[in-house]
């Protein structure tokens, strides 16, 4: 029986999430250095399953950059690029199968990485089972960031094994591990992860089977069940035996309604919130969930509300659509803020280089946390697929990760800003005492003039689309990213036929 003293749960099944379930264990990573590193020692310690489900896999990357030996080989003595490392894990286990999904629109995003993609699921193990999900609407993708090994331990968040993810908490100016494939140098960039033990581990493996069943048709069975602890000697715990609800996107298609848990669970969380909300996202642009915020700053003496994003997006046709909408969305907040509880921030190295933002966190008070895939924009809301996972309390792992965060964008220890927050008893005050003017610290963000063409994509949500409850769409009308996809790969076997057939002409014809 719940006592009188202790807050109701906000998680509610089949509306702000899709169920509840124990973690035996949990941490929380920050940035991809850390998160390569431990997916490798879980890689090669799965025995029977590793399901990995993801925007984009870049199987040419290396996961610990400026760690190879001449022969391509990182410290663990196996091979440092994701596809060589995949193809010798699945070498040394002969009972793994490795299940890799993949949205189908990352090979027109990254027609680069096309070629290596084919030559793992054609050349590689038959054992490395790799599929491109294009079950969704037209113009949507697959978002999610899931890996699952033997149903029992999982990770879900933010970051993606693909190009220029890569990163450390330090965000060091110019650090030469952090580089493109080409060698040319790679921005800084914050992302977030999550590992999780128990029952929630093999909650998230059975949303991913279903995830590769609908993509491909394919059922796969659920792994022999091992004694084998998965969980790394390196790995610190931050909490254990903690209730994990996992909320979910899912836009409508072949006859199933949209699934908006996430969007509920944000706005949720806002509507609960008593002291602070805390958010890093890569976008800010989601109607619904600033109207709740906007909502909250209107109020008497509501919540504190600080963002974090990144100061501008990856390419300017994403400046156009994203940030205008975020412009006019500060805008909002700031004409309802009438006690100054509204602040927005982009991160700096020390040399005062913009930081790109890619986690997707919301904390709010000392009692919820969420993090996954989703962006606070329209897509994630109502469009694309996603998963996160987010839990209430204990208030040591919520309030710890908050400051953890807060200390790596300020540049301070996470004592020094404890100790700055009890000072201040307010979020952004202690964020502004400790904020250097010059340095690693946090920046202002002020909205942007629309433009000719941001004010187009921003009027029309052209780039940030969303379904909302009770419309439909059908699965067998229109182009689809599939038929592009193939297209594309028709266009590039062409293409290397051509090139091939002259060759062969311009070399007089076969030689013996």
């Amino acid at each position: 029986m719940q006592s009188s003293n202790t807050p109701a749960s906000i998680f509610r099944s089949d509306e702000n999430c899709w169920r509840v379930d124990r973690a035996d264990k949990v941490a929380l990573i920050v940035d991809a250095a850390d998160y390569f590193r431990v997916l490798r020692q879980i890689i090669l310690s799965v025995e029977h399953e590793l399901l990995l489900i993801g925007w984009d896999f870049d199987f040419e990357i290396e996961m610990l950059p400026g760690e190879s030996d001449d022969d391509g080989l990182a410290p663990d003595g196996f091979p440092n690029q994701l596809g060589a490392f995949l193809e010798a894990a699945v070498e040394q286990a002969p009972n793994l199968n490795v299940y890799l999904l993949k949205w189908n629109g990352a090979v027109l995003a990254a027609p680069g990485r096309w070629a290596p993609t084919v030559a793992l699921s054609v050349l590689g193990s038959d054992r490395i089972h790799l599929a491109l999900d294009g079950h969704h609407p037209f113009g949507a993708c697959h978002h999610q960031k899931i890996v699952v090994a033997d149903d029992k331990l999982a990770f879900c968040g933010g970051i993606d094994a693909t190009a220029d993810r890569w990163d450390t908490s330090e965000h060091l100016p110019g650090d030469p591990r952090r580089v493109c494939k080409d060698g040319s140098p790679s921005e800084p960039w914050h992302d977030a992860t999550s590992a999780l033990t128990g029952s929630v581990a093999s909650a998230l493996a059975e949303l991913s089977r279903k995830r590769w069943h609908r993509a491909t048709g394919d059922t796969l069975k659920r792994p022999a069940t091992t004694a084998t602890d998965l969980w790394p000697d390196t790995l610190d715990v931050d909490a254990t035996d903690v209730d994990v609800a996992i909320a979910r996107t899912e836009p409508p298609y072949d006859g199933r309604p949209l699934v908006n848990e996430i969007e509920q669970l944000c706005i949720d969380s806002i509507k609960a919130a008593k002291d602070a909300i805390y958010i890093e996202s890569q976008y800010f642009a989601s109607e619904t969930v600033c109207a709740a915020l906007e909502k909250r700053l209107r109020q008497q003496d509501g919540p504190e509300i600080v963002v974090i994003n990144p100061e501008s997006a990856l390419s300017q046709l994403e400046d156009d659509a994203m940030h205008v909408l975020r412009g006019r969305i500060i805008e909002s907040l700031r004409a309802a803020d009438h006690q100054d509880r509204f602040r927005i921030f982009y991160p700096v190295t020390s040399k005062g280089d913009p930081i790109y933002v890619h986690a997707k966190i919301m904390i709010t008070d000392a009692s919820t946390l969420r993090l996954g895939s989703s962006n606070l924009n329209d897509r994630s809301m109502g469009f694309d697929t996603e998963c996160d996972v987010a839990v209430e309390g204990p208030e040591a792992l919520i309030t710890g990760f908050r400051t953890r965060l807060l200390s790596e964008h300020l540049g301070v220890t996470p004592e020094v800003f404890q100790e700055a927050l009890q000072k201040e008893k307010s979020l952004i005050k202690a964020i502004e005492s400790l904020n250097a003017r010059k340095g690693r610290g946090l920046r202002r963000i002020d909205p942007r003039p629309d433009g000719i063409i941001g004010g187009f994509l921003a009027n029309t949500r052209l780039l940030d689309p969303r379904y909302r409850p009770g419309e439909e769409t059908s699965a067998g009308q229109g182009l689809r990213p599939r038929h592009l996809a193939m297209i594309t790969a028709g266009a590039l076997v062409g293409g290397l036929a051509l090139l091939a057939w002259r060759k062969w002409k311009d070399g007089g014809g076969p030689r013996g």
